[in-house]
Formats: structure tokens, sequence, C-alpha cells
């Protein structure tokens, strides 16, 4: 017998074997029984989820020797005409073959003929969308006043590039992508009726692959059989996929747990030297720390197994693993390594942006931004007495509700002068950011808002509760004094509140520091424009300074 791919030989034949597109199958279904079958319909959704699939079975639904019927036979000769595709009263066409209008014409000369076997002439036009404008113009009469035996079923990827004017003559159904599990188990349906042994996981890693589509997901299959054999290995499927082992993606994960960066460099290594893809690691790594997170917060397996669709024993390992990890700190992880997924579609140095961070993920506790228990964080603190804002704060840095009360020194008696100046502050950020930039990230995402004594208050906006949240850790303000004892010789308290008003009304840390830099940058163009010898320069050359810079300061042994 000659060979079939299993996309062919597998192909639904009826309404209930068509998978994942319940909303439609229903309707239709439903149509067909009320003898409300409509004249037009446009099928849109991705690459093989079964547009053309369902249009075949509508096609025997209606011309079956039972039918109309939801449920053909496929034994009545018409359904076999239509199953093997030489019906004469079911006519594809193909969209991108027959794109003019000339096309369109013999069609609407055709259509007025009555169906020569069954009741209803079907037309079936895949990649619609591939019709020029004066096809879709020519096509607009016929399908508003259409012969009753026609029915008309267009297929297409990109509904966008239909015209209103034809959509708007058709029920259209928006075909979903397929969910992974539904393809598991369909696939696992196949691999059964042919004899192939291959594991769960290895079967998922496929559905993954095929990113909601069946057909790829069959197509996949078929290539797995012509590589392994009858049995496949699961390093087969990584193979012929390309795809990074899960047990490496586990691995960067561990060095999380661990706190291990130099664990985490080493992998980053072997990850390149067996030739991975930087890119695709990464994406694994990101997709892990959001099953984590869902792990994390979900109350239980059932719900957890419907928000990550995975395999039963991936999604037990995943609840496990979570343990380790608090929601804070999955949280943090997955925006370092997205931020380097990102990243590494422009770098020419794609190892050193995922090394970096990895590094940082391995070093969120040892970077004095450890995460407290879960039942720590979960506490509301209650709102302090609200006081009028003084003329030094920003209008829309008044503190709504301190994050994070505390009994601590109060402000300084009138006249004294302060603990430090807002100059000392500034210097205090910027060791902040250089020794400990895990956490001076988060602390340029707040706005000072004012000193007063020997406390330093910091807002933050609802937008920026991370942030606002990893800096109200006690270990966190810790570290932020410290530096400040360092820097200025003085001893603050900082205090964490919450920012009222419209977002961005008072600036940043961060804006601060950028605005003092390009005051710095223009004072040191303008005294370098001023120099005696860079003017007798300009005379003589000619030319203009556009930029200056100061030579690295030498540290001291």
């Amino acid at each position: 017998m000659e060979y079939q791919v299993s996309a062919r030989k597998f192909r639904p034949g009826t309404f209930e074997e068509l998978i994942g597109q319940p909303h439609v199958v229903q309707t239709l279904r439903n149509a067909i029984l009320r003898q409300q079958v409509a004249h037009a319909y446009l099928f849109s959704g991705m690459r093989g989820v079964g547009k053309t699939t369902a249009a075949r079975i509508l096609a025997k639904a209606l011309n079956c020797e039972k039918g109309p019927t939801p449920e053909p036979c496929g034994q009545c000769e018409a359904c076999l005409e239509i199953t093997r595709g030489n019906s004469v009263d079911v006519i594809e066409i193909d969209g991108a073959s027959n794109t003019g209008v000339d096309d369109v014409r013999e069609l609407r000369e055709n259509v007025k003929f009555s169906p020569f076997r069954g009741t209803y002439r079907i037309y079936i036009i895949d990649e619609v969308h591939m019709l020029s404008n004066s096809a879709f113009n020519a096509l607009l009469k016929t399908l508003e006043e259409p012969p009753a035996h026609a029915v008309f079923i267009f297929a297409t990827t990109e509904v966008h590039k239909i015209p209103p004017t034809i959509t708007s003559r058709c029920q259209h159904f928006n075909f979903r992508r397929i969910p992974r599990r539904e393809i598991i188990a369909r696939l696992q349906e196949v691999v059964t009726h042919v004899g192939v042994m291959i594991n769960e996981r290895s079967l998922g890693a496929m559905a993954k692959a095929s990113e909601g589509s069946m057909r790829d997901a069959l197509s996949l299959l078929d290539q797995a059989v012509a590589f392994g054999g009858q049995s496949i290995a699961e390093h087969d499927v990584d193979e012929m996929l390309g795809a990074v082992p899960d047990e490496l993606v586990g691995r960067i994960v561990q060095t999380v747990v661990t706190q291990d960066p130099a664990a985490a460099v080493t992998l980053v290594g072997e990850v390149v030297d067996h030739g991975y893809d930087l890119r695709a690691y990464c994406g694994a790594v990101v997709e892990r720390m959001r099953h984590l997170m869902i792990a994390a917060v979900v109350p239980g397996f059932e719900q957890a197994q419907g928000l990550m669709d995975l395999p039963d024993e991936d999604v037990k390992h995943l609840l496990t693993e979570a343990k380790s990890f608090s929601v804070e700190q999955v949280q943090e992880t997955f925006h370092l390594f997205a931020q380097a997924e990102d990243r590494l579609r422009s770098t020419a140095h794609p190892r050193f942006i995922f090394e970096v961070a990895a590094v940082r993920a391995a070093r969120l506790r040892q970077s004095g931004a450890q995460v407290l228990p879960q039942a720590e964080t979960g506490r509301r603190p209650s709102p302090p007495v609200q006081k009028p804002p003084t003329a030094n704060a920003p209008r829309a840095a008044r503190p709504a509700a301190e994050a994070k009360p505390a009994p601590q020194p109060g402000p300084a008696s009138p006249g004294s002068p302060p603990a430090i100046r807002e100059e000392d502050w500034q210097r205090v950020v910027d060791s902040v950011i250089q020794n400990s930039p895990n956490i001076g990230t988060f602390l340029e995402m707040g706005t000072l808002v004012k000193i007063e004594g020997n406390q330093v208050i910091v807002g933050f906006p609802k937008t920026a509760a991370v942030a606002c949240s990893r800096i109200q850790k006690e270990e966190t303000r810790a570290l932020i004094a410290k530096a400040c004892q360092t820097v200025t010789g003085a001893s603050i308290h900082l205090r964490v509140v919450e920012l009222t008003g419209e977002p961005g009304d008072g600036l940043t840390i961060r804006q601060v520091r950028n605005k003092r830099r390009e005051e710095d940058d223009e004072a040191l163009l303008a005294q370098a424009r001023a120099n005696p010898m860079v003017k007798h320069a300009m005379e003589l050359f000619g030319g203009e300074v556009v930029k200056a810079s100061r030579p690295s300061e030498t540290k001291e042994a």
C-alpha cells in the first residue's frame, strides 16, 4: 500500500473526531439539526488547526445519503467521494493558485448548476485571502444572493486581508490553537495505533514544538519515527527537534536554589559547547520559571495542571520544586531571564548576556536581596497617620500608606541640620548601584520624597509594586543604611511609602541621576570650549567641540 503521512491517514472524518474546536463543532451540529445552514462560512485560524478538515466534514454532513445529518456515515458513496477528494458536488479551490477575476467568473457560472448526487453544491476555497480585489468584487453578488443549493466555505490563515464586504456576508468561525494536552492525547492514540514506543514527555516536546498545530505535531511524529524507528528515545526527540534537554533547564534552576553562580557560569559554557541555541535555552528557562510561579501560587495539582498544560509527571515535579522558592524570588528570576531573552535578539555576544543573567539570578540572596518567607511577605501593613506634605516634597510624592512601618527615631529637632544632604543621598545611590546592582535597579524606580533628620523617605507608585516590596525588606534597608555609613559616615533610617497621584508626576531616582549626569556633561563641555588651548586649536584647525569627558580617575591601592 502507498505510504500516507499521519496528518492525512489520521485526519478526522466526523465532528466527534475534530479536537480543539468545540465552539465550531457545536454551532455546526446545531445548525444542521435545526436546518439553519448558512450559505457562506469563513473559517480562520493558524495553520493545522482543522479549518479544511472541518469544511470537508461539513460537506459530508450536508451531502451524506442519510443527511443532512450532524453524524455522516462515512460509508455511502457521497461520503467516500468527499474523503477521496473526487466528489463532483464538492469543489475544492486553492485560492493561492486561482487568484484572478476570470477564475471567480467561471465559479459564478458553474454555481448555477444543481448538485449531481447530493443535496448541496459546496465550494471550499482554501487560502481565500490570496484572491485579488477584483476577484473578491466579482464574488460579492453571488455571496449575497446564492442559489439555494450552494454553500461556500472559505478558509484562511490571514483573515485581516479579507475585505469586510466579504466577511459581513459569511458566518465567521475563529479556529483556536489546539491545547497542548489535547495534542498529546491525540499523538498517544496515533502511536498506539501504529505500534510505536515513545514516552509522554517526548510527545509533550513535539506538542510544544507544534505551537498548537495538530498537523505540525503529526508531521514531527512521522519525522521521529523515521529518525528513531519503532522505539523512540527521549534524547532522540530532543536531538531531532534541536531542543534543549529538560535536564539542562532544571540544572540552571538548581543554581538559583543553591545560590551557586560558579555552577551557573559553568553550565552556560556546557550549553554553548554542546551547540544549543542560547535563545532557545533562555526561552525554556523563562517558561520553567513561569511554571514555577504558577506552582507557587495555585492551591493544588488540578488547578496547576490546567494552567500549565503539561504531562502529569512534570506538574507534580514542578509543584515539589516550587517549594524551594518564594513567589517574589520566582518573579525576580523570571524578570532577569525574560530581560536577557529580549536582549539576546539583538546582541552580538549572546553568551555574555546569558552569563550575566545566570550569575545575577544565582546571587539574588547573596547580594542582600534575601526574599522573606511567604508567610511574612503576605502581611498587609497598616497605614500610618497621614501628615501634610512639606514644601520640600514633590506635589505627586505624598505618602498614602507606609509599606512597612517600624518604630524608628523621629526627625531631628527644628533648626538642627539633616543627617545627610540630598547630594550625599545621590552618592549613596551611586554606591548601591555599583556594589549591589540588583538592589540598585529597584531603588532607582522610587522617588526621593524628602530627607528629615536621620530619616530618608522614598516613595514608589503602585505600578512599581515589586520594587517597593523588594526595597522594604529589612535586609535591603540594612544594606542601604550600611552603604550610607560607608559613603557619608552618617547613619540613616530608610522609610518606604506608597505614592498617590498620577504616575510620572515626580522624578524617580533614576531620572534625577540622569538629569544630574546631563548637567555635569553640559558643564564639562562648556568648560572645555572655554579652555584657551582648545580655543587656539579650534582657530588653527577649525571644527567644534561636541563632546568632552574626564579621564578615568586612578584609584589608590
